[in-house]
């Protein structure tokens, strides 16, 4: 998008972000960052079971991207401006990616995170135009701390 945003997106575009520091919120996020990493949908709802207050949080987290998502899909937030100052929605698809497939299949809703997941593959090809070699450095450190998750829970 080479046009500069409408005072609309732009005030749009606050209000994304005022939600994001809700307490409620960014206790969930903080929850969601630090314990929620899986590669099957079992191993998902042993971290997050529903009825529980991970449960709750891991909801709280990707509905909130969902919405945000899908604003910016149906062109009501700026593409640019968005992505510049919301990465994070990337890397909750990141943690989520895994376990889509088994999951959409599992709760027979194909459209679930589908507006996160279209987001996150335009922001990887944003993001590699821009600033090649960040979204692998992202991931190896979503790897590194995976691996300190681990390691923790073992010792």
């Amino acid at each position: 998008m080479s046009t500069k945003p409408t005072y609309e997106q732009a005030q749009l575009h606050l209000q994304v972000f005022e939600e994001r520091r809700e307490a409620r919120l960014r206790e969930a996020r903080q929850w969601f960052f630090k314990n929620f990493f899986a590669d099957t949908m079992d191993e998902a709802m042993k971290i997050a079971p529903m009825g529980t207050e991970a449960g709750q949080s891991f909801m709280m987290v990707v509905s909130y991207w969902e919405q945000a998502c899908a604003l910016l899909n149906y062109g009501l937030l700026h593409e640019d401006l968005f992505f510049e100052t919301s990465g994070e929605f990337f890397g909750v698809w990141e943690r989520l990616k895994p376990t889509m497939a088994e999951g959409r299949k599992r709760f027979s809703n194909q459209l679930f995170l589908a507006n996160v997941e279209k987001a996150a593959q335009r922001f990887e090809a944003w993001s590699e135009a821009r600033t090649p070699g960040a979204i692998a450095v992202m991931r190896q450190m979503q790897q590194m701390m995976r691996a300190q998750l681990t390691s923790a829970a073992k010792a």
